[in-house]
């Protein structure tokens, strides 16, 4: 996914909702194949999903600017986060930055927590009954310049990390 990329996210937390249960639901690709629409890509056991994205801070970075953004990007995630919650239960916390930390010749973290580590710091995990699928729900951010995003990622059980 790349922050200029084309497509755009949903607009309300109940379109988001729409689109996790679409992804929960949508078949990995097969081999190798890889897709990338901008606000969705996905790859072998992997949907990586963009459901919110801040204006970019190229010309302004200034905290008048970037606060209510990142203010934005945190009530929607709360938001989610509570309605996911009362479908399966509390989350469970996973630590990214240990993946962006290792070694080189060290194993390569399963997709999408390779895509993630580089955009968040953590993750809230939930496990989704019946399908052998994890859900994982994410604010990330490329670099300062880059928009904030919020991001739900999906997953198969034998890829989630901790």
């Amino acid at each position: 996914m790349h922050p200029d990329s084309e497509g755009t996210p949903p607009t309300t937390t109940e379109e988001r909702l729409a689109l996790i249960d679409r992804a929960l639901a949508l078949p990995f690709p097969e081999g190798e194949e890889s897709e990338d629409s901008g606000v969705h890509s996905s790859g072998p056991g992997h949907h990586l999903l963009i459901l919110l994205a801040t204006r970019d801070f190229w010309d302004d970075r200034s905290p008048e600017v970037v606060e209510p953004a990142e203010q934005e990007i945190e009530t929607e995630f709360s938001g989610l986060a509570t309605a996911l919650g009362e479908r399966w239960g509390e989350p469970d916390t996973v630590d990214l930055w240990p993946y962006l930390e290792r070694d080189e010749g060290a194993d390569i973290a399963p997709q999408p927590v390779g895509q993630l580590c580089n955009l968040a710091g953590s993750m809230q995990v939930w496990r989704v009954p019946g399908g052998g699928r994890w859900l994982g729900l994410a604010v990330g951010q490329a670099d300062p310049e880059f928009p904030i995003w919020l991001l739900a990622a999906v997953g198969e059980t034998a890829s989630l990390p901790g």
